[in-house]
């Protein structure tokens, strides 16, 4: 099984900005679309303030999905960041990341070098998933 999402670089600076923007904490966020084309970032609140974790505001989830709703669209990709760790779901991660429809994006700032990696879970199996990151101007 191959997977891939699209997105644009300026998202991809977006990603990297809220990380380094909320160090020494995780970031977390969803990114909306259609199908594999990420058209909407929103930067959220971890409300555990952890480096080592993170948990949504369930009102301001709620505000998220229903913003996309309204925009034809829907969530396709959750991110957080790891301040101090790889871009790999952790053990924590996978307890709680379960939505098989759901890509799942990490953005690394170990060693102050950044990287970003995605996976989709689809039955307790991790499957990579492909970053295509195209111009600001490119249309799906």
């Amino acid at each position: 099984m191959t997977f891939e999402i699209k997105l644009t670089s300026k998202m991809r600076d977006q990603l990297i900005e809220h990380a380094k923007s909320e160090l020494p904490n995780e970031c977390c966020g969803y990114i909306t679309g259609k199908d594999d084309v990420c058209k909407t970032l929103y930067k959220m609140t971890n409300v555990d303030a952890s480096p080592t974790y993170f948990e949504f505001d369930p009102k301001e989830q709620f505000q998220v999905v229903k913003a996309a709703r309204k925009a034809n669209e829907v969530p396709v990709v959750v991110y957080h960041s790891h301040p101090g760790s790889p871009a790999r779901l952790s053990e924590k991660d996978l307890e709680l990341l379960n939505d098989p429809e759901m890509t799942y994006l990490i953005i690394s700032l170990e060693n102050n070098c950044t990287d970003l990696k995605a996976y989709r879970i689809i039955d307790e199996q991790i499957h990579d998933v492909k970053l295509n990151v195209k111009e600001d101007n490119y249309v799906s």
